[in-house]
């Protein structure tokens, strides 16, 4: 008989909820020394981004990017898919177009045999194949816990380079992917997970953000993030700073993968950890939510949608946009308003 090998009860993290803590995180990265100034540099380590950018002095740029973490699934293969998808969204995220990537993989070789390792590889190259790029090469290491990613190398125009800033006041969010996969996820981990809701994660994280590379283009559109570990309060807080901006959220219309199966799993506190340190970083700058707000908005989302700031007077035009590539039930989630106290607000 055939051993079935779940993953995630091989690692005490999950996806993206593995990130460390934006404030813990701050420590890491600062600072005393002098900065190096490189000119070509567009988008580096200062800019808190989805991606570096680097000018290759012809009108275009490459985009480098680098992304791993524990499964977020029991099946080896979407474990793979789902890693190299979450990683090559960087790229669609600044409005580049993935060209090449390589593998990062550590495995508990002595507790995990070499087969399943080979699935995940397998997975990543469903991924790449998706995305029309060769997956190259890699590296791995004896690791305690499952891990894999994939380094990513892209090239941009840099007129359709898109920052995490550079939206205006008025500006309309868009949301391409509902949150809850975190909520999801732990709920699978502590075996909470009904039959009916198992793949509910799974189809959302292997969907590529291809709609940014489309949506750079388009000259109404004025920033774009992906949703990732820390969460959409987070990564729009992100946003928000480095336009000098503050925002409003509309809780009625942000997207969720299944609201009543994400409210049943919230009221069994299948929370991820993420969540809380993504809180306990942030919550200060946020107006008052209630509990599932809280959970809901703070959820680590592991190869979640993009964030899309859209200048105002061309909501419409941009939610035809969406459902024109696919993305179906447009509207705007909130939109961008005048720097205040209190950098986001959900109404």
């Amino acid at each position: 008989m055939e051993t079935t090998y779940k993953l995630t009860q091989y690692s005490h993290g999950a996806g993206c909820g593995c990130k460390i803590a934006p404030q813990v995180l701050d420590q890491i990265l600062g600072s005393e020394k002098a900065k190096t100034h490189f000119p070509g540099l567009l988008v580096g380590n200062e800019e808190r981004d989805d991606a570096a950018v680097l000018d290759l002095g012809d009108g275009t740029a490459v985009v480098s990017t680098t992304d791993f973490f524990m499964p977020i699934v029991d099946d080896a293969f979407d474990f793979g898919r789902i890693a190299s998808v979450n990683a090559i969204s960087d790229i669609y995220a600044m409005g580049g177009t993935p060209i090449l990537a390589i593998a990062i993989l550590g495995w508990p070789i002595n507790t995990l045999p070499a087969s399943v390792a080979n699935e995940v590889v397998q997975g990543a190259r469903q991924a790449c194949l998706d995305a029309g790029i060769p997956l190259a090469g890699g590296h791995s290491i004896d690791s305690p816990e499952p891990i894999f990613g994939l380094a990513v190398t892209g090239r941009v125009k840099i007129e359709n380079l898109k920052k995490n800033g550079g939206a205006s006041i008025g500006s309309a969010l868009f949301l391409t992917k509902g949150l809850g996969v975190g909520i999801l996820s732990t709920a699978q981990k502590k075996g909470l997970l009904e039959t009916e809701h198992a793949n509910l994660g799974r189809d959302s994280m292997i969907v590529l953000n291809k709609i940014g590379e489309a949506a750079a283009q388009l000259p109404y559109v004025e920033a774009m993030t992906d949703v990732t570990g820390f969460g959409l309060l987070g990564h729009l807080l992100e946003m928000c700073q480095a336009s000098d901006c503050s925002a409003e959220l509309y809780a009625d219309r942000i997207l969720v993968l299944h609201p009543t199966a994400i409210d049943h799993y919230i009221d069994l506190n299948c929370i991820p950890g993420g969540s809380k340190r993504n809180f306990a970083s942030y919550g200060h700058k946020i107006g008052t939510l209630n509990e599932k707000q809280q959970a809901m908005y703070c959820d680590p989302q592991t190869s979640g949608g993009l964030l899309i700031a859209v200048k105002a007077g061309f909501e419409n035009e941009f939610a035809q946009f969406l459902i024109q590539h696919g993305i179906q039930k447009q509207q705007a989630i909130g939109r961008m308003i005048n720097a205040a106290e209190k950098v986001i607000v959900v109404k």
